[in-house]
């Protein structure tokens, strides 16, 4: 079963435009807010209690920003949508490089490796104030990369901003790929079939 978009509003607390392209193709109209934390402020004993923590932290720096009467605007509940992503390599976590030569040993390392993510999402109810929340691992397995398809991803940049300068689906990546244990959609930060279900239960 799927949640009905029309039902409600939803507000997507991230700049990632990964996680605005999956749930576009999911068929909701969203409109997008960001939480500006700190995020490595937010440290926890595992990788999944991290992301939910962070998803949590987002939530609330986002519901501190709108209006006291932002709930009353409509009779249909408004859901917020946050979440995280780590890329786990070799039992280590890896948020987004702090530099260009960091990207580049994150990508190097993943050459003839295997990196997992580990992605949570976070559905608040603003009317109702219910929070169901939830994370997922997903495990990519690469062929060896050449250095020139690493310095190439680094010229592009878009791999400074995301976890672990991972990018799985990029053009350039993907005839490196091996193996992808779980979804396109989890590596992009937003699992579909996960965020539908806590949507319908946030309801």
């Amino acid at each position: 079963m799927e949640a009905t978009a029309s039902q409600f509003k939803i507000i997507l607390g991230s700049s990632s435009v990964h996680r605005q392209k999956v749930l576009a193709e999911m068929g909701y109209d969203f409109t997008i807010m960001t939480a500006d934390i700190d995020e490595k402020s937010i440290r926890r004993n595992t990788p999944e209690e991290m992301v939910m923590a962070i998803a949590e932290a987002k939530a609330e720096a986002i519901i501190a920003k709108l209006p006291i009467d932002y709930c009353k605007q409509d009779a249909e509940p408004p859901l917020l949508i946050t979440g995280d992503q780590v890329v786990v390599y070799e039992g280590k976590v890896r948020e987004k490089p702090s530099s260009k030569e960091e990207a580049r040993q994150f990508i190097k390392g993943y050459s003839s490796g295997t990196a997992g993510t580990v992605s949570s999402v976070l559905v608040t109810n603003l009317k109702s104030g219910l929070s169901k929340g939830d994370w997922e691992k997903a495990e990519i397995h690469f062929h060896a990369i050449p250095d020139q398809v690493v310095d190439n991803l680094i010229q592009e940049k878009m791999v400074l901003n995301v976890a672990g300068a991972l990018i799985s689906e990029h053009p350039l990546l993907l005839p490196y790929v091996k193996q992808l244990v779980g979804t396109t959609e989890s590596m992009m930060g937003l699992p579909k079939a996960l965020t539908e279900r806590l949507i319908l239960e946030a309801l």
